[in-house]
């Protein structure tokens, strides 16, 4: 073990990388000033009703194109060897067009939903061909470390870029900036830059396994969706990995959830945009270690343990959640789920890694993303629907909203119950 990682440590590193550049567009445009900047800069005058439904339509049909085109690509890439080539594609593309969010001014929404949209694609599918070159920098157990390794350093560099947009932000003269909605544009330019500087190191020192023809013609194409359908017959066939995408589904779509609703969770109960903020940090550094720290259990343990842990720790989130009324208690929860939402990525990526036959890793990954990208669909819609029954029975606003936000548990037992049936199965 120690061998393969001395004589692989560029490859690894080089691939580890690209999650600490890529990470910069998930924390800082994503989660963090995308959102907000669009509704006070970019829809200026606009009610708040119509700019959340504009950045949802935004979200859902670059979701919706990357889920329906991951298995194709992945099968192409597979099948023309070439998956690096779309990682660089994709990844310079995303890069490009966040940075050119810096020339979008104020009022331009509709190009600021476009370059958005484009930019995410780009993200989500150089993660496709990222994940699934992950078989060719780790061999059989060390892949649950080295996937570790990538979110770990992921959360590390996407929280160090975000905490300097933040510095940005609060004191623009101390960078030579005109004001904070100067700073937020600069910040993207930021973004875009340190994207494309470090997948340098990927494109370098990664050497992707070859895995089909060479060839990347229109009888590839062919030839790549009719076995697009096989390998689903495959998928359907293969029991513990049919159950496992199930399991992850539902559990990711949990994971997912509370990433996308903590803000407006916040939000509900009284804090402040600050607070949000100094929260996502929180989660961000204290995700680094503790994706890391996954890793190693997960080599120690096993995976499949590790990942059980991470639910109970889900579970438990979600009943503190329901009950929580501070902003110290939600710095808290920030810390608890940097501790295992890191990990259970990682170990369900290299968990899946090992499922894959030989020369079909991209493929599989594009069912995989396909999967990830259809998850907070159920979450919103049970949050929304046991809210709404609440009120409907006479509980008052406040009790719907917690009640609401514990019905969460049930992706988390349903997910935990598929993942053990898909364990049982894969050892039978």
């Amino acid at each position: 073990m120690a061998g393969y990682w001395k004589s692989n440590r560029r490859a690894i590193a080089g691939w580890a990388i690209y999650d600490w550049a890529n990470s910069a567009f998930a924390t800082t445009v994503m989660a963090g000033f995308y959102p907000v900047f669009f509704n006070q800069y970019w829809s200026v005058g606009v009610e708040t009703t119509t700019t959340t439904a504009r950045l949802g339509l935004i979200n859902s049909i670059a979701g919706l194109a990357v889920a329906v085109m991951a298995p194709f690509i992945g099968a192409i890439a597979d099948r023309s060897s070439s998956r690096k080539r779309f990682l660089i594609f994709f990844a310079y593309m995303g890069a490009a067009l966040t940075s050119s969010l810096y020339l979008v001014n104020s009022g331009r929404w509709v190009a600021a939903s476009i370059i958005y949209m484009l930019a995410s694609i780009g993200f989500s599918g150089g993660m496709i061909f990222y994940d699934s070159m992950l078989k060719d920098v780790s061999h059989g157990k060390n892949a649950d470390m080295i996937s570790s390794l990538g979110y770990s350093l992921g959360y590390l560099g996407g929280g160090v870029l975000f905490a300097i947009n933040v510095w940005m932000t609060v004191s623009p003269a101390t960078f030579g900036l005109s004001d904070a909605s100067e700073a937020v544009k600069f910040s993207f330019l930021t973004v875009g830059l340190w994207w494309a500087v470090f997948t340098v190191p990927l494109i370098l020192f990664v050497r992707e396994k070859k895995s089909g023809e060479g060839r990347c013609d229109l009888e590839a194409v062919r030839s790549s969706i009719s076995e697009i359908l096989a390998t689903f017959r495959e998928i359907r066939m293969f029991r513990p990995i049919l159950l496992f995408l199930l399991a992850y589904w539902f559990y990711i779509d949990g994971v997912d959830t509370i990433v996308r609703m903590a803000v407006d969770y916040g939000l509900s109960i009284g804090l402040e945009r600050n607070d949000l903020i100094l929260a996502l940090l929180i989660t961000q550094f204290v995700g680094f270690p503790s994706a890391l720290g996954f890793g190693i259990i997960g080599g120690k343990v096993g995976a499949e343990k590790a990942i059980f842990v991470a639910l109970a720790v889900y579970l438990l989130v979600t009943a503190w959640a329901s009950m929580m009324t501070s902003r110290n208690e939600f710095y808290a929860l920030a810390a608890t789920i940097g501790l295992v939402q890191g990990g259970i990525q990682a170990l369900s990526r290299s968990y899946f890694s090992r499922m894959i036959p030989e020369g079909k890793s991209a493929e599989y990954f594009g069912f995989y993303n396909m999967t990830g990208k259809f998850a907070a669909v159920l979450g919103p819609i049970l949050m929304g629907g046991v809210g709404l029954a609440a009120r409907r029975a006479g509980l008052a606003v406040g009790i719907a909203t917690r009640v609401s936000i514990l019905s969460l548990s049930l992706l988390f037992i349903t997910g935990g119950i598929l993942f053990f049936i898909s364990c049982r199965s894969a050892d039978a």
